[in-house]
């Protein structure tokens, strides 16, 4: 009888750790892809892309085998101003007529510390690919209404030249009017 208890116990443990490494697919609904830039060198205009997807590899006990993709659709930008949000699909930032989508794949994980930890892959934007990485905190799982989810907040720089995204104009201050620097946030929840 002691011998089936324990067996049990251990095919239960196995169960519970197999739940946790999954592929997950974002929750869209309940996730967000922001960004924000400088504007004349003094103030930040924030923005969101509303029409993405991805999917994520990810087990806490194994983050370093963890891996993303992600894609957006550039059309999707939004400001909240109309007359912004054209010009930036227009040809002197995205262009989202020739390239309408942006993606992500990851290809490495680095630095796991505690719940943290570095996603690094490739980000294509504006038909050029260039490494980032993404500072990434685990949120934590839950496993309510008979889903499992994880959630995660990850943050990175990136230089919008880099991607030829060069349109700019000078104050007379001689500022840029538009940022090259761009802070993009994900809040990210999967359900697995």
């Amino acid at each position: 009888m002691k011998k089936h208890l324990i067996l049990t116990a251990l095919i239960l443990t196995l169960c519970a750790s197999n739940i946790l490494a999954a592929d997950f697919k974002v929750d869209t609904e309940h996730s967000q892809v922001l960004f924000k830039i400088k504007h004349l060198g003094i103030s930040t205009v924030s923005g969101r892309f509303d029409d993405f997807e991805g999917s994520y590899s990810f087990d806490p006990e194994k983050i370093m085998d963890s891996t993303a993709e992600f894609s957006l659709q550039v059309e999707s930008i939004n400001t909240n101003s109309p007359k912004r949000d054209g010009h930036l699909k227009s040809a002197d930032f995205f262009d989202t007529a020739t390239y309408p989508t942006l993606t992500f794949k990851s290809h490495k994980i680095s630095d796991s510390k505690d719940d943290h930890f570095k996603l690094q892959g490739d980000l294509t934007m504006h038909g050029v690919t260039q490494p980032v990485v993404f500072d990434v905190s685990y949120q934590g799982a839950d496993d309510s209404w008979g889903k499992h989810r994880t959630a995660f907040t990850a943050s990175a720089v990136i230089n919008r030249f880099d991607y030829g995204l060069e349109f700019n104009k000078l104050t007379e201050a001689g500022s840029l009017v538009v940022g090259k620097e761009v802070t993009i946030t994900l809040e990210i929840e999967g359900v697995q």
